[in-house]
């Protein structure tokens, strides 16, 4: 069971819900010398279980304008997704084109991605958007895509595999066909199996090997900003689910039968027969590990700022795009992700108070302003990314322009005073739920409609004295 806190004198959620181990994912910890504990009340009772092991770093391939080899493969060069987060209207779409103009003019080969059928990115461009990818000019392609259009691929693999396998004995191809529509939630699903292989979150080789997917920018507009926050924790949230698909598999008599079956199938669509699918005949259990590789590269991924680029937008005249730009920060940490600065965008009438109000609301994040254009006619943007006027974005954009170091990570750890401190914006105290696993090994925080899960170090693990809520900040102090 958990152990519930109590954040100050926030009441807790009285639910009495199973004991879970969700597998959220989160910047890796810092450990810092000293800190300040406050004393807090509590109340706790404990389950002791064997913690989970903690999860190794993943080795990234710096980025690079060749592909780098060694003595055994040639390995592709890795590429780096960047997307922008904030209210409908707030600029984001301008923002992920004016980004991709910039990398692209920087000797990138960039792809701007757009999952919408809103013509806006069309029309900034002054280039037609289409399912396939079209270049808009030199290093700089886009592609619109449908998820009409990108069921057809996974459906042709399957009846691949299917007919290797000889799984259905040839049913699946003659039952299944194109006539297949979208259903809701399929339109995520099928875009984080299109940016898979554009970007190869889980080091992909195969796919980044074809020219067609060899790019060194992603840019990426999605849906919704809450679609695109739980596409980027998705890999982190599978680590959970595909545990309990192999307790279920491993200890019933169905998933006994049934279960090395559909792995084979599963594995054989994923390979797509361009690679040897490593089963030939070995344990399943060698599957499950392979898929817990690939969903632990994912989720590291998401971490390194040389491969991931998330940007939060307000629009400075709506106090209301500021509110949600600062809430969808913390929402995306909890999610595990490396937020990398904010966007500011100043129409004409805009208030200097307003940018300044805007700075201190995202410090320590790196914060740029820009004035958007006038869209009367097709916009030059060589004259535009040229005349200084959007020098502070593209240095964000760039890396050059940085703030506090402690943005970069959203936990650490005292040792010395047995605290831990999560970087939570955007939430208030009474909308943080804390609870206590395994023994005092693990933290649960529960806050905008995520869970993530704290692994302990050894030096400070042990029961809740108190924890405080505190300049953006919760800070969690343990005893013996």
């Amino acid at each position: 069971m958990r152990a519930r806190v109590r954040i100050l004198q926030t009441p807790i959620s009285s639910s009495n819900r199973t004991s879970s181990y969700p597998m959220a994912f989160c910047n890796p910890p810092t450990l810092l010398p000293s800190s300040s504990s406050p004393t807090l009340q509590f109340h706790y009772t404990f389950n002791l279980r064997r913690p989970p092991p903690r999860f190794p770093a993943v080795k990234i391939i710096a980025n690079s304008a060749t592909k780098q080899t060694d003595d055994t493969d040639a390995l592709p060069k890795p590429t780096k997704f960047v997307t922008f987060l904030g209210k409908g209207g707030s600029g984001k779409t301008f923002s992920a084109v004016f980004a991709a103009q910039h990398y692209a003019m920087a000797g990138l080969k960039t792809c701007l991605v757009i999952h919408s059928q809103d013509p806006t990115a069309d029309y900034i461009l002054n280039c037609k958007i289409g399912a396939t990818p079209v270049t808009c000019n030199d290093n700089l392609s886009a592609v619109r895509l449908e998820t009409t259009k990108m069921i057809l691929e996974p459906l042709g693999k399957l009846k691949q595999a299917d007919a290797r396998l000889n799984l259905t004995q040839g049913v699946l191809e003659g039952v299944v066909g194109e006539e297949l529509g979208v259903l809701p939630g399929m339109d995520t699903i099928f875009s984080a199996l299109e940016l898979e292989k554009l970007v190869g979150f889980l080091n992909n080789k195969s796919s980044k090997n074809n020219p067609k997917y060899n790019f060194d920018i992603i840019v990426y507009d999605g849906l919704s900003t809450e679609e695109t926050i739980r596409m980027i924790g998705a890999t982190g949230k599978s680590r959970l689910y595909l545990k309990y698909m192999r307790l279920l598999a491993e200890k019933t008599d169905f998933g006994r039968l049934a279960g090395p079956s559909l792995l084979r199938l599963v594995d054989e669509s994923l390979n797509a027969g361009t690679v040897s699918s490593g089963y030939n005949g070995q344990l399943s259990g060698e599957i499950w590990d392979k898929l817990e590789r690939a969903l632990e590269k994912g989720s590291s991924f998401i971490t390194k700022p040389e491969l991931f680029g998330c940007y939060l937008v307000t629009n400075l005249n709506d106090p209301l795009s500021l509110n949600s730009a600062l809430r969808y920060w913390g929402c995306a940490v909890q999610a595990g992700a490396l937020v990398s600065g904010a966007f500011g965008i100043a129409h004409s009438s805009y208030d200097q108070g307003l940018l300044e109000t805007a700075k201190i609301t995202f410090s320590p994040l790196p914060f740029a302003s820009f004035t958007p254009v006038s869209f009367t006619s097709p916009l030059n943007w060589g004259d535009m990314l040229h005349n200084g006027h959007f020098k502070d974005a593209q240095d964000l954009l760039s890396g050059s322009k940085s703030g506090s170091s402690d943005y970069t990570q959203s936990v650490t750890f005292d040792p010395v005073n047995k605290s831990v401190t999560l970087l939570m914006p955007g939430f208030d105290k009474s909308e943080i739920k804390l609870y206590q696993y395994r023994g005092g090994s693990e933290l649960l925080i529960e806050a905008g409609d995520q869970r993530r899960v704290i692994s302990l170090p050894s030096q400070i693990q042990g029961k809740v004295g108190g924890a405080k809520f505190i300049d953006r900040k919760l800070i969690i102090t343990m005893r013996s």
